[in-house]
């Protein structure tokens, strides 16, 4: 599922087990806050099952499903949230911190390489 992030496109396949082996599984409640609009992002988030809602100043703009991800950018802009994100049933996730994405960002530069890479393109093709 981390293979399927645009941040981690160009990590080869050891580099996404390094970033897997940092990522905790947890499950979560229907009408959990994954998110809140205009706060620090802290973490990143992978839906392995279950789906959740997207709103941004109280409007629902997206709704996410299995394979859907949050909060890549976040990880390292350390940009306000810019929308609230709940989960709408029982849901499984993959979750990275800030703190661990970090870490492993200063120890691997391999992937410290492909995540800017990745950074560069998206900036790219958003100007475009």
């Amino acid at each position: 599922m981390i293979r399927r992030v645009p941040l981690f496109s160009r990590c080869s396949k050891k580099c996404l087990e390094e970033i897997a082996g940092i990522a905790d599984e947890i499950d979560l409640p229907e009408g959990k806050q994954l998110t809140r609009e205009g706060d620090r992002a802290r973490e990143f988030v992978v839906l392995v099952d279950g789906t959740a809602d997207v709103r941004q100043n109280g409007k629902l703009v997206n709704e996410l499903s299995k394979g859907d991800f949050l909060g890549e950018i976040g990880l390292v802009t350390n940009e306000p949230r810019t929308a609230t994100v709940t989960t709408t049933s029982p849901t499984r996730a993959l979750v990275i911190t800030d703190r661990e994405f970090s870490a492993l960002l200063r120890e691997s530069p391999q992937i410290s390489r492909s995540v800017i890479e990745a950074l560069g393109e998206r900036l790219l093709n958003d100007l475009s």
